[in-house]
């Protein structure tokens, strides 16, 4: 039998051919840098469990800022790490609070020239660490949740977000929070809702860098990762509320969900690396397993090449760089 008249080999003979013959790229413009912004903190504080992150201060955050201008990143996710922290998070809805006050800081260096987006959660602001507020018997309560997150959505808008991200997975969030943006003049402020995002196993690091006080887990409302029609559904529903962005959450144990949610959203796809795909990378490079760099690229290439539009990655500055100076 002869041989295939089409050879896909001839298009992998040097690495120019391979360029040409892409199908998937990455630019800098489709990364979105989370950043941390510790309450109180004089300098950054490393994070131990994330090599190379920090919890930053102000001044440092405004540097951060402004370096994604300058790489062309497409944007900046802010969480507040506060001091203080009671059953209704209420350091969330403090315009002096460090998250509004963050959101602030970049906007005054950066101005429009980044998407500012800032993570709308209870989570980082409760003395129990879940994403809502408890009822009486210890369980989240979904409505009661739902009016601190509208109101939490006004305040970051007043403070200059461009996105507000509600992260919570609470029943109706995209809805009210819509619905309370409006109401309140800031119908210009879109938000990118977390539409599958699982209870996973992966998000260890983050709790360290955002001061985590959970107890138990969150089972009950953020997704199982047993299933996948599901996050179908819950995509669906943002999208009926009004989302302006859905997100997967988090990424590489979640390709599958991402490329069904990409076939069925009118609205751009973003997937989160997280903390803890971070943190794999990291710890495998450190012991000479992988390499660092290859294994970087290669991971943000799969989430977009399963169909996101925009990645969230703590590696968005490193490959902005890379990306700029041609070396990927």
């Amino acid at each position: 039998m002869p041989f295939p008249q089409h050879r896909p080999r001839r298009l992998r003979q040097n690495p120019a051919m391979r360029r040409l013959a892409a199908q998937t790229r990455l630019h800098p413009s489709e990364l979105i840098l989370p950043v941390f912004l510790k309450e109180g903190a004089s300098e950054p504080i490393a994070i131990s469990s994330m090599p190379g992150v920090v919890q930053h201060t102000r001044e440092s955050l405004k540097r951060a800022s402004a370096e994604a201008v300058e790489l062309g990143l497409g944007g900046i996710m802010l969480f507040g790490v506060p001091e203080h922290h009671d059953a209704t998070g209420s350091e969330s809805l403090n315009p002096e609070g460090v998250l509004n006050d963050g959101i602030r800081a970049i906007k005054e260096e950066v101005g429009d020239d980044l998407v500012v987006m800032s993570d709308l959660c209870l989570d980082e602001f409760t003395d129990h660490g879940h994403c809502g507020v408890l009822d009486d018997a210890g369980n989240v309560d979904n409505d009661a949740t739902l009016e601190i997150y509208g109101q939490m959505g006004v305040a970051q808008a007043e403070a200059g977000a461009h996105l507000v991200g509600p992260s919570g997975m609470m029943d109706g969030q995209v809805a009210v929070i819509r619905q309370a943006l409006d109401d309140a003049g800031h119908q210009d402020v879109g938000i990118i809702a977390y539409s599958a995002k699982y209870s996973s196993a992966f998000y260890g690091p983050f709790r360290e860098a955002v001061d985590s006080q959970l107890t138990g887990d969150r089972k009950t409302y953020q997704m199982d990762p047993s299933n996948r029609r599901e996050a179908v559904l819950e995509t669906m529903l943002d999208l009926e509320e009004g989302a302006d962005m859905v997100m997967v959450k988090p990424a590489m144990s979640y390709l599958d969900i991402l490329r069904d949610v990409a076939e069925i959203s009118d609205v751009p796809v973003s997937a989160y690396q997280i903390s803890g795909e971070y943190a794999m990378i990291e710890a495998a490079a450190a012991n000479g397993w992988i390499n660092r760099d290859a294994a970087m690229a290669e991971s943000v290439l799969s989430i977009r090449r399963a169909g996101a539009d925009t990645v969230l990655t703590y590696y968005a500055v490193e490959l902005g760089r890379a990306l700029k100076e041609g070396s990927l």
